[in-house]
Formats: C-alpha cells, structure tokens, sequence
C-alpha cells in the first residue's frame, strides 16, 4: 500500500499511522527491522525530523523499539479495530468502556460517529477497506443494511444495535426494538394498572425505530390502556397527573421532569416516567428514573470477543425494565 499525504492529518500521523498499518497487516513482523529515518526521508519526499517524530510516536504507542536511538524495530503486532457509532450517548460510553477494558493492549480502535447521514457512513466505510482487523459497525439504518459493507469480509465484521434486515452470513450482538420492546413492558403492565393513561413520546425526528410505535399499541390494546403517541414536547406541554410517560430521547425526560416541578407534580407518586436505553444519570436523578434498556456494558464485552477470538456470533441481547423510583 502506497502513502500518499493529504490535508487531513499532519503528516507526522499519517506515516506513523502508515507504519502501524503495515504491522497489523503482518507485512512487519515483530523483531523486523524498519527502514532508517534516511531511506523513508528519500522515499516519501519529507523531512528527516518528520520521520523521526513518527518513530518517537509509534514508540509511545508501544509499536517498536529502538537500539541506542539509532535502529528501529516492530516490539510486537498491533490489531487495528474500526468502531462505527450512531451517534454519542452516555450509554455508548459504556459500550465503549466495557470494549476497551476488555481488549489487550495491542488493540488500537478508532471511533466514528455517523450521526445517521448515510453519506459519511459509506464515505468513512469505504475509506476503511482493508486497514482493519476487525469492523464492529452500527448501521445507519435499522431496516436496510448498508450496501457498502458488502466489501468488508464477514468473517472481520461485527454488526452492533440495529438490524432487522437479513443478516445471514453476518456477525451480529442487535437489539429488537419491536417484540422484545412488547414484552418487556409486558412484564411490568401490573404495575401500570395504576396509571390512568400511558404515553409514548416520540420524538419524529428520531432515528429510533418507527415499529416501536406499532408494538407500544399493540401492547396498550391487548391490556386496555388508554394511550397516546405524541411527538414533541414542549416546555408549554403540561405533565399531566396519573399519566405513564415513556421516553425515547433522554432530553425529553429532562424536560417531563422540568415541566413537572412547574406543574408542582411529583414523579413516582403523581405521574410516572420510563426513560429508553439506561443512563448513568438516571440513577442519580430525583429518585432515580426507570428505563427500558439492554445492557450496552454486555455489548461492549461480546464486541470484544468477537475481536479477540474471532468466533462468529449471533445475539439478540435482552430487553428489560430496569425498574427506580420514577413509576
């Protein structure tokens, strides 16, 4: 693989980042001797001092040694993981967390967010191929994968959260958004008996899975709830008493429990809230709120053996109410 410098890095990174390439690739073993800085200073047009800072960088990275500062050699193979993400949430992070703690050192990940634009998906995708070990991948979309992974070797992609498309053949660890979403409120529908109505706020602009909707009324039908789906709320919205609210964006839930104070209602006692996908804050605030949620810290750990083992896998993680003081 040629390098060949752009404007988006300094070009120290570029090649340090060039050279990690060619060891996880194993075109650089551990114990090879690299180039000296004079020989990749006339191969690739720059500056002495340029390489010499690459080489203090992969050093840093712990990539290869150096003898009396003059030889350099690869210390041991580096496994370069692609980390794709929707968008950041306080839960990603635990996604993350749990991934990382769980890698050995060797591991190096970079981390994409593609905010739902299917542009930069297939742009960071198809910038990506072959300069990876292993892709763990949130598509774009929950319904139809994403045409420019059909390049990526199955064996090296994990595809994480989204997926009710076809996915034979493919690595998995998904969420269902739909049935598992029915029967996790299911299980709690005693303890709803005590609302006189639940809503289900959903934002329209959100990327979650409109079939949701569809099961939230299915649900509501089977039990004889009264329901409402609405979609936006504003700080005019008045929180109304005896009413279950479940929320899909968590700056929804801040501004239920904003309008609530105004309101003088109490959550927990006067009106109820479900937050989706768990928080760490929501363990801290008021008397802790409820959510609907799988265990993004479980994801992470499954990420991580599908990198280190390589052993294809196919889960759907649980879906649960993690039940605090908020209903």
């Amino acid at each position: 693989m040629e390098l060949e410098f752009n404007n988006k890095n300094t070009k120290v990174k570029q090649l340090a980042d060039y050279i990690q390439r060619a060891i996880s690739m194993n075109e650089l073993k551990p114990g090879d001797k690299l180039s000296s800085i004079n020989t990749l200073s006339r191969q690739h047009n720059i500056s002495r001092d340029t390489v010499f800072k690459a080489f203090n960088d992969l050093r840093a990275r712990g990539l290869i040694e150096s003898i009396h500062g003059k030889n350099y050699y690869v210390s041991y193979r580096v496994k370069n993981v692609l980390l794709i993400l929707d968008e950041y949430t306080p839960f990603k992070d635990a996604l993350y967390n749990a991934l990382v703690s769980k890698l050995p050192s060797n591991h190096k990940i970079d981390l994409w967010f593609h905010q739902y634009n299917e542009n930069l998906f297939n742009n960071i995708v198809r910038e990506s191929y072959g300069m990876y070990n292993k892709y763990l991948i949130m598509n774009y979309s929950n319904d139809v994968l994403a045409e420019s992974l059909s390049k990526i070797n199955p064996k090296k992609l994990l595809l994480l959260d989204f997926g009710s498309f076809n996915k034979e053949g493919l690595s998995y660890v998904c969420q269902d958004f739909d049935r598992a979403f029915y029967d996790a409120l299911d299980q709690a529908k005693l303890d709803f008996k005590k609302y006189k109505k639940i809503v289900f706020l959903f934002d329209k602009r959100h990327k979650h899975p409109q079939s949701s909707k569809d099961y939230f009324i299915r649900f509501c039908t089977d039990n004889n709830f009264e329901f409402e789906i609405i979609e936006s709320f504003t700080p005019q919205t008045p929180v109304v008493e005896g009413t279950l609210y479940i929320i899909i964006k968590q700056t929804d839930v801040v501004e239920v429990i904003k309008r609530s104070k105004a309101d003088k209602l109490t959550v927990g006692r006067q009106f109820g809230i479900i937050g989706y996908n768990n928080n760490p804050f929501y363990e801290v605030i008021e008397n802790g709120i409820a959510a609907i949620s799988i265990d993004w810290e479980e994801m992470g750990n499954l990420a991580a053996d599908f990198v280190i083992t390589g052993n294809p896998i196919t889960r759907y993680l649980p879906t649960k109410i993690i039940k605090r003081g908020s209903y």
